[in-house]
């Protein structure tokens, strides 16, 4: 999706995004985002490491029993 925007959609984005927010706030919005973007990430890996532990777990009791 965002591989089809192009350079000129991009600054037109950015032109728009300026023209809404301001120049004051558009800063603090984009360190909003990339700690949103980071947050979801981390728990996304989270998730991700529990799964693959909880199907190694099963593994190791059988091999115990």
């Amino acid at each position: 999706m965002l591989q089809n925007i192009g350079i000129p959609g991009l600054i037109l984005v950015l032109v728009i995004a300026l023209i809404i927010f301001g120049p004051s706030k558009l800063p603090e919005l984009g360190r909003a985002v990339g700690s949103t973007l980071k947050e979801f990430k981390k728990s996304t890996r989270d998730l991700v490491s529990d799964d693959a532990s909880e199907k190694e777990q099963p593994k190791k009791e059988e091999k115990m029993i």
